[in-house]
């Protein structure tokens, strides 16, 4: 079990060394200068911020600036922002980004889960056909179409929630539905299908030739063993939610990390963008690790080997 744990550590600390990397040398190629726009500047003046930030130096001298920086957690100064740090931007950026996810996220869960599982007990019924068609929609749909359809009902025509911006908890919950809508329908198609299968197995016989109770059956054997394939699915799962929040934030007025990054790309800001890119990617690759924890707990039948591999 340690020897997998330390395994998966080392192959989390090289993917985001690879990633920091590929980032750094692709911002490197990009053309143009963010000091440079519509306006002309004087060419002393560009070489004077240049060499303030240190971007006249060297390609070698400028990386192993930046993976000293990393280390120490100091992303450096925004270049277009003057006076504010890359980590002062995230951490006012991402509370609201986070709280976001996470609550689109349990919506996800909650609801695949409860409407896979309905479905899948009501196979063949009325109500499986509603749930696959719902499910379909949501798969097929974007999310900004959704986002667009909530904000016109329920925020327009019913006057039930804000229709944009960021201050209490309503504001949170169209956007939150929005960027839940095709999670909720994917994790009610894994989890239908899953637990289809696990019906049709041996011990849910024996379980109910015992006497226990439909219920038990379902909620205590037949649901957690179809939970592999959600769980497995959680990776993908936080990254749509991180990165579909870009354009849902956007719909939504909401001043998330999102806005952040696409203002960043749009004014060249180097040392931005390689902060956020990097800040996203160590938690998605934390949460990729914790899945692949998780499957142990999950699934007994999974076992891991002295060398770490299942």
């Amino acid at each position: 079990m340690y020897s997998f744990i330390l395994r998966k550590v080392f192959v989390l600390f090289l993917s985001l060394f690879l990633i920091s990397s590929l980032t750094f040398f692709l911002m490197k190629a990009v053309p143009g200068s963010p000091f440079v726009d519509e306006r002309e500047i004087p060419e002393e003046v560009l070489q004077s911020l240049n060499r303030h930030y240190g971007l006249d130096k060297p390609w070698y001298v400028q990386y192993g600036k930046y993976i000293k920086g990393l280390i120490t957690c100091d992303l450096g100064p925004s270049l277009r922002y003057e006076g504010t740090t890359v980590f002062g931007i995230i951490k006012e950026g991402f509370h609201v980004s986070f709280l976001l996810g996470i609550q689109a996220l349990l919506i996800s869960l909650f609801l695949g889960i409860l409407i896979g599982t309905f479905a899948a007990t009501h196979r063949g019924k009325w109500q499986d056909h509603l749930c696959t068609l719902l499910s379909i929609i949501g798969i097929s749909a974007p999310g900004f179409i959704i986002a667009t359809i909530l904000q016109f009902v329920f925020a327009m025509k019913l006057d039930l929630f804000p229709i944009a911006r960021w201050g209490s908890f309503s504001h949170t919950l169209l956007p939150s539905f929005s960027l839940a809508a095709f999670p909720i329908a994917f994790i009610a198609r894994l989890t239908r299908s899953k637990m289809i299968e696990e019906l049709e197995q041996d011990y849910v016989q024996t379980a109910r030739s015992k006497g226990l109770s439909e219920k038990k059956v379902i909620f205590k054997h037949v649901l957690k063993n179809s939970l592999l394939p959600v769980i497995t699915y959680l990776g993908p799962l936080s990254s749509s939610v991180l990165t579909g929040s870009f354009i849902i934030e956007k719909i939504f007025g909401i001043p998330g990390l999102g806005g952040w990054l696409v203002k960043s790309i749009a004014n060249r800001d180097y040392t931005l963008i390689m902060g956020i890119t990097v800040f996203y990617s160590s938690i998605l690759l934390i949460i990729v690790f914790l899945v692949d924890i998780a499957y142990t707990w999950v699934d007994p039948r999974i076992r891991i080997n002295s060398k770490g591999t299942r």
